[in-house]
C-alpha cells in the first residue's frame, strides 16, 4: 500500500462535502478523518483531529502543510483573526459562496465547476483567499 498526498483540507463548516470528497479521493482530509483507503493509497489520520478546533488553531498547522484549505465561509473578510492567520502562515484558502453553497449537492456542485482553477491554485502560492461560486472564482483582499 503506498501512502497518500493529501492536498485539500476541508473545514468542518462543510463535513458533509469533506466525507464525499474523502471518499472519493486519496488527497482530500477534513478534521476529525481517521484516515482511510482509497484507490490502493494509504490516507492517514488528520492532524486536526476534530471538528471543534478554532480556526485561528488549525490555519497554521494546515497552511504549513501546503494544503489547499476550502470552506463556506460567508463573512470571511470581516474575521480579522482568521485574516491574520492566512496572512502570516502563507495559507492557500478558497470560501465557497454562501449563497449558493446551501447544503451538501450544491457545496459538491461549486467544488465540480471549479475543480480545475482548484486544482491550478495548488501551484499557486499562499497567502490567499478566493471565493468560488458556480461561475466564478474571485480573490478576496487580505488587507494588511
Amino acid at each position: 500500500m503506498r501512502p497518500a498526498e493529501v492536498r485539500f483540507y476541508i473545514d468542518a463548516d462543510i463535513l458533509g462535502l469533506a466525507r464525499v470528497l474523502a471518499g472519493l479521493r486519496d488527497d482530500v482530509t477534513y478534521p476529525g478523518d481517521p484516515g482511510a483507503t482509497i484507490r490502493k493509497r494509504q490516507r492517514p489520520p488528520c492532524p486536526i483531529e476534530s471538528p471543534a478546533v478554532k480556526d485561528v488553531e488549525w490555519i497554521g498547522p494546515v497552511a504549513s502543510r501546503g494544503w489547499l484549505i476550502l470552506t463556506r465561509d460567508g463573512q470571511i473578510q470581516a474575521h480579522t483573526r482568521e485574516l491574520a492567520e492566512v496572512r502570516d502562515h502563507g495559507a492557500k484558502m478558497v470560501a465557497l459562496d454562501t449563497s449558493q453553497a446551501h447544503g451538501t449537492f450544491d457545496q459538491l456542485e461549486i467544488v465540480m465547476c471549479r475543480w480545475r482553477q482548484l486544482v491550478d491554485l495548488l501551484q499557486q502560492p499562499g497567502p490567499y483567499i478566493y471565493v468560488a461560486s458556480r461561475t466564478r472564482l474571485r480573490r478576496v483582499d487580505l488587507g494588511s
